[in-house]
């Protein structure tokens, strides 16, 4: 079979690399792929948001499934468009990929089916939202509606810092029309928590879970990035609570929108806080997360080809995944500077791994056969063991062997999971 990968990142490197492990898999193709990626799957500049450069691919090269991670193809009808070719995809089609596409929609859905959810106001209007805000209770979360490359939700603590948000998103327009409408939410509190699922609309079976670190700095300290790292499984999510979210919420969210005649096939993604009333949804992403896919997948015992095959036709079984005992830690190496600005251009020298060790390129281009530093996220540093400290030891040790100018990570990546676990 020859399989098209669309997207660029640490994620798609992921589950190209377990995509490999099916024997059935002749080509891989990455759309646009990056330097690292390269390696592994045959690489076309072709953006993932070029709709019709993608279709135009798959006619030529006879494409015989196709994979859609990133948010903006999925929201902007991709999986339709090679579905309507004659393209099986694993991937929710727009209708269904709202549901991380709006955030108006997804609480929307939460309010009507009763799935828990943090309490909110929405707003079009600027001067509506000011009005509100100077009248409220701090600290509270503002949202833009659409996609915002993962920036479209800050916590505010006051009436100012509230103002300039509003301003910032609906008036500056910095996420151009994504925020048009806002959502102010009530701030929760409690450990959060990413669980990926598999769903065909019908079965849900939820992998992992995982605590992502957005934080730049150690101690949970900085700007918010795209993540700085992450570990599987989380300790705060127990087997009873893993229960209580398929009753209330997994499972809930899968028929609302079998209802709202949205069915969802593909990673429906959970981003849960675990309060004192119970678990709550932060958001849902209609794709797998990155950097949590690195660390999930490679738990995953399961063949990952034959389980997107079978959520595209709807025949998921929940024997069908399988993810083996043990624990994963993924430590992204960043350009210092990262989130805001940094220099690229760095020669990246990768050192051979050990068994259980993985190496994951984000933001890397090749020239002159060269890998060069092409952006911030550079690229993560996987380690999996039996336990979850040796996890960490091992992807520490991978990640002090990789070499480039101006490389920054965090030092504190799984401490709070440790700590967790010793309660």
């Amino acid at each position: 079979m020859d399989i098209l990968v669309v997207g660029s990142g640490g994620r798609e490197h992921a589950v190209i690399k377990a995509l490999r492990r099916n024997d059935k898999v002749q080509r891989i193709y990455a759309l646009p792929g990056n330097g690292g990626i390269a390696a592994d799957a045959e690489c076309f500049p072709i953006k993932a948001t070029d709709i019709e450069g993608i279709v135009d691919f798959c006619k030529q090269r006879k494409v015989d499934f196709a994979v859609v991670t990133p948010d903006d193809p999925l929201v902007m009808g991709l999986v339709d468009r090679l579905e309507e070719l004659g393209v099986p995809c694993f991937g929710p089609r727009a209708n269904a990929a709202i549901i991380e596409g709006s955030k108006v929609f997804s609480k929307q859905l939460m309010n009507k089916y009763g799935i828990p959810t943090a309490s909110s106001r929405i707003f079009d209007d600027p001067a509506v939202a000011r009005a509100y805000l100077k009248d409220c209770d701090y600290p509270v979360v503002i949202k833009a509606d659409g996609l915002a490359l993962g920036k479209g939700a800050v916590i505010v603590n006051g009436v100012d810092e509230a103002l300039k948000t509003v301003d910032d998103m609906m008036v500056n327009k910095v996420f151009g029309e994504s925020g048009a409408r806002v959502l102010v939410e009530e701030f929760l509190e409690g450990p959060e928590v990413s669980v990926l699922t598999f769903t065909d609309g019908n079965v849900i079976v939820p992998m992992v879970s995982s605590m992502d670190h957005k934080r730049a700095h150690d101690n949970d300290e900085g700007l918010n990035t795209g993540g700085m790292g992450t570990v599987a499984p989380n300790p705060y999510y127990t087997a009873e609570i893993s229960e209580q979210c398929m009753q209330t919420i997994f499972l809930p969210t899968v028929r609302a929108m079998n209802a709202e005649g949205r069915t969802f096939r593909g990673c429906l993604y959970f981003g849960l806080m675990l309060t004192k009333k119970g678990p709550y949804v932060i958001e849902y992403n209609c794709r797998f997360g990155d950097p949590e896919t690195q660390v999930v997948l490679p738990l995953l015992e399961s063949d990952l080809l034959t389980i997107m095959m079978a959520v595209r036709d709807g025949k998921l079984e929940r024997s069908m995944v399988k993810f083996r005992d043990g624990a994963a830690c993924c430590v992204v190496l960043a350009s210092d500077g990262y989130p805001q600005k940094y220099n690229t251009g760095y020669q990246i020298d990768l050192p051979e791994t050990e068994e259980g060790q993985y190496i994951y390129v984000a933001g890397a281009k090749l020239a002159d056969g060269k890998l060069l530093t092409s952006g911030g996220r550079v690229l993560g540093a996987v380690g999996t063991s039996d336990t979850l400290d040796r996890a960490i030891e091992s992807a520490y040790r991978l990640a002090r062997k990789i070499k480039f100018e101006n490389a920054y990570m965090r030092r504190d990546i799984g401490a709070r999971a440790l700590k967790a676990l010793k309660r």
